[in-house]
């Protein structure tokens, strides 16, 4: 036993049951509970995917580093940079006092109109893993544990709560758990999050299948279990499966009275609590906590190189999808630009809900456009895409100067101050030092101007009471009544409260916003919006701005009001009339390149219209300057897409089984998900998995293949490919390896990524990619026919017994395999024949 484990060992005999029963138990929103006989600390955590957050909620806490979203992350389709960005990810974690970031989410991509698309990295279960794995090693390098989420079958918000996913056996172990096994086996995470639906009827924090039988003796997984945030719904069946800590706290289902009383009625045993324990002196060793690694005052990087890092990977995971050779821009062809769209004032760096952090930076393509060319940048907003009204900020407002008191009545003198960059106040536990979390109140302030003369809309959302000011003139008060319920906050918001003004452009107001969180649950704070009420052709006006310049940006995209956590999206098409403006733009200026900013796929039947199509995604907070870079060809397009994009929303592999009804999902379209699906039927999407353009050009030649004609996979199989730079610049490719299978005992999709590399070259350089492939990369898994057998044969026809598996486990079928070498599932340049001789062997589950 080594020094470590005997600690834990000691530790363990010493501990009572009601301390072990507090160890296991949340103590506040993002810390667990300490046991302080025995000088075992508390656990700090941290959201998310996209930023380390620190104690704050959905956007309002300490400035952190905030990287591509995981959509943008799986387009990169390289281990390596994830690797990186994990590891940037565990210092901002670290700094913010944080032992475990709640981080990766590894879901998959199984319907377009999922929310939280954005959070995950693909449509495909071995890109998610892989990616995955570097991640969890750059974060775990920083020793910061993981928790990768949500497991399982949690791939969307439709009543995620409580909705039954009811997925097959065969379907969850090759499509829906293989990236945590991925997590697993190659990443080495530390820590897993169940998820908060059912799987199959049961709960997944409850789940003895999940979290025992594959998870941890199965996968071999030695780490800890959290709960999704009130996500636990018993004790004693809990704990026997392996939920290792209940979060939030101060615990609904955990902490000593329950748990004794569970020991007591034998729901559970002390041994499985002892086990649930073992894992979180595990992680609180593994982090550092026992010398006092957590916890303090929260902190913040900004390096230079981080910042670097980010625009680097915003740049990798941005797709060229189209291009006629319009990009990159030659800019010393222009003297003027058009710079028209949505999001091109205010680009949307990440989605909404959990995963939102404040960022250091956020640079919109205008300004980052304005600032890079020395030449006439002309704007128009286009059109306007809220689902609601967005919360009120740059460029129309100073950062709001924000002071809190304790208590309601702010007679003494405030306890802390902020700034916030946007009048969107969410707070889940205190709002800032030295405040309670259940009673406060603040006064923000700050300087408002508008472009346009006209009757404005002020609007709120609030959980709580607030006051909005205009010079010293109310102009909203919703501090009594009952303005019913919204989606925001949770759902516990209000609705949208409205009071209208008169604003002139160019001439600045103060605004002055009095919130109590008197009346509020869990979620507090309020949101403040304003819009414009009067009557503008902004689409006629984008056609003349459009029209007056050499060249056209247009872009396009959502928001995190449209793609969050919470729910699914309303539309597979591009909010509001944007299909419209770009090709109103496009024919008034045929020289336009559309920006795709967008979390997740979308409707793209414009795409004939413009001269080329970058998807850039919800890259980041240097997401400006990384389009420019990619615009003006000072870095290459690196991305490839994730998932497919469908010609239309119906021919989406789970369009009949999606969202659910009757609080069940069914996973009815089985292994067909994504690009297996388009195959099977031969439906032609719009945009194929794995498609991305490069400036440069590649040839690929000389694709082998070792070990044709083996028997067994005692060293790995091996497929190389040559490939040259065939231009006069730098560039990268990424080069997809395929399988497609011989007929099998059970049915296989046609064909399936199995390997993938990135490789990147300069102007002639010609290099050698490698991509290994073992024996999983052939198998399937059959469940067995366990019930075959035991049914008597009383018919008077004999019926056939049919070649079947009685047990379970992965099979590698013998036959004449196809290894398909391609730039995406329908651009293949390849096809090598790879023989296997034998039997039929299985691998064990």
């Amino acid at each position: 036993m080594t020094g470590h484990d005997g600690r834990i060992a000691e530790l363990l005999d010493e501990m009572t049951v009601a301390e072990k029963a507090d160890l296991i138990t949340g103590d506040g929103i993002w810390t667990t509970r300490a046991v302080e006989r025995l000088s075992i600390p508390a656990m700090t955590v941290t959201d998310g995917p996209n930023g380390a957050r620190g104690g704050g909620l959905m956007g309002t806490g300490t400035p952190t580093a905030c990287i591509p979203a995981g959509s943008v992350l799986g387009a990169t389709w390289d281990p390596d940079l994830l690797e990186e960005l994990g590891a940037l990810l565990g210092d901002e974690s670290a700094v913010k006092g944080a032992n475990v970031l709640l981080a990766p989410t590894i879901n998959l991509h199984r319907n377009p109109l999922g929310g939280r698309n954005f959070e995950c990295y693909s449509e495909d279960p071995v890109l998610t893993g892989v990616l995955a794995a570097g991640f969890i090693r750059g974060v775990q390098s920083r020793n910061v544990a993981v928790t990768a989420k949500h497991f399982v079958a949690n791939d969307s918000e439709f009543e995620r709560n409580t909705i039954d996913s009811q997925v097959d056996e065969r379907t969850l172990r090759e499509v829906y758990m293989l990236p945590f096994e991925y997590a697993v086996k190659e990443g080495g995470a530390w820590g897993i999050m169940s998820s908060y639906n059912r799987v199959n009827g049961i709960f997944a924090s409850e789940h003895d299948w999940l979290l025992g039988t594959v998870l941890r003796d199965q996968w071999g997984f030695d780490g800890f279990v959290v709960s999704d945030w009130f996500a636990v719904r018993s004790t004693g069946p809990s704990i026997a499966a392996g939920l290792s800590l209940e979060m939030p706290g101060r615990g609904q289902w955990y902490g000593p009275k329950r748990i004794m009383e569970a020991l007591d009625s034998g729901a559970c045993d002390e041994n499985d609590l002892d086990r649930i324990v073992v894992d979180m002196l595990t992680v609180l060793d593994r982090t550092g906590a026992f010398d006092g690694v957590g916890g303090g005052d929260e902190g913040q990087l900004d390096r230079v190189e981080d910042r670097a890092l980010i625009r680097r990977a915003a740049a990798e995971g941005t797709v060229l999808i189209k291009n006629d050779g319009f990009l990159p821009l030659d800019t010393s062809s222009l003297s003027s630009l058009a710079v028209i769209g949505p999001n091109a004032q205010a680009a949307k760096i990440m989605g909404g809900g959990s995963a939102a952090v404040r960022p250091y930076r956020n640079i919109s393509p205008l300004a980052a456009l304005t600032d890079r060319f020395n030449i006439e940048v002309r704007h128009a907003h286009g059109c306007n895409i809220d689902r609601s009204t967005p919360p009120v900020g740059a460029p129309f407002i100073s950062p709001l100067e924000t002071e809190f008191f304790k208590g309601f009545d702010q007679s003494d003198a405030a306890t802390a101050s902020k700034a916030y960059e946007t009048a969107d106040f969410k707070f889940f536990g205190s709002p800032a030092d030295g405040i309670d979390g259940g009673e406060y109140s603040f006064t923000a302030t700050t300087s408002l101007t508008v472009d346009f003369t006209g009757p404005y809309e002020l609007t709120l959302v609030q959980n709580g009471r607030t006051k909005v000011f205009i010079d010293g003139t109310v102009v909203i008060d919703a501090t009594e009544g009952d303005f019913g319920r919204g989606d925001d906050f949770f759902g516990l918001g209000s609705g949208e409260i409205t009071g209208v003004i008169d604003l002139t452009a160019g001439r600045s107001a103060e605004m002055e916003i009095h919130y109590s969180s008197e009346g509020g649950v869990m979620i507090l704070g309020c949101k403040v919006g304003l819009r414009s009420l009067g009557k503008r052709d902004l689409i006629s006006e984008a056609e003349i701005v459009a029209a007056s310049a050499d060249a056209a940006v247009v872009v396009v995209g959502t928001n995190d009001d449209w793609e969050t956590e919470g729910r699914d999206r309303d539309s597979f098409a591009l909010p509001g009339q944007q299909e419209e403006l770009i090709r109103r733009v496009c024919a008034a200026n045929p020289n336009t390149v559309v920006v795709v900013n967008v979390g997740g796929p979308h409707d793209m039947g414009w795409m004939d219209a413009p001269r080329a199509v970058l998807n850039i995604g919800f890259a980041g907070q240097e997401l400006g300057d990384a389009l420019v870079d990619v615009l003006v060809g000072d870095v290459d397009p690196g991305g490839r897409m994730p998932t497919t994009i469908p010609a239309r929303y119906e021919h989406s592999p789970a369009y009949l089984n999606y969202p659910g009804e009757n609080s069940v999902v069914r996973y009815g379209e089985g292994l067909y998900v994504g690009y297996r699906w388009f195959d099977a039927r031969h439906i032609d999407p719009v945009v194929p998995f794995g498609h991305g353009l490069s400036y440069a050009t590649f040839a690929w030649d000389n694709a082998r293949v070792s070990g044709s004609g083996s028997t067994a996979f005692s060293d790995p199989v091996v497929i190389e490919v040559d490939v040259t730079n065939t231009s006069g610049r730098a560039g990268s490719d990424v080069v997809q390896l395929y399988v497609e299978p011989p007929p099998s005992l059970l049915h296989r999709p046609v064909r399936e990524l199995k390997g993938f590399a990135k490789i990147r070259l300069d102007a002639g350089e010609t290099g050698t990619v490698r991509i290994e492939l073992n024996e999983r990369s052939f198998a399937y898994f059959d469940p067995g026919d366990q019930f075959y057998d035991s049914i008597p044969d009383t018919s008077p026809v004999p019926r056939e017994r049919g070649e079947r598996h009685s047990e379970p486990g992965w099979y590698v079928t013998p036959g004449s395999y196809g290894l398909v070498v391609a730039r995406s599932s329908v651009d293949h340049v390849a096809e090598l024949p790879y023989l296997l001789n034998g039997n039929e062997f299985r691998i064990d589950p």
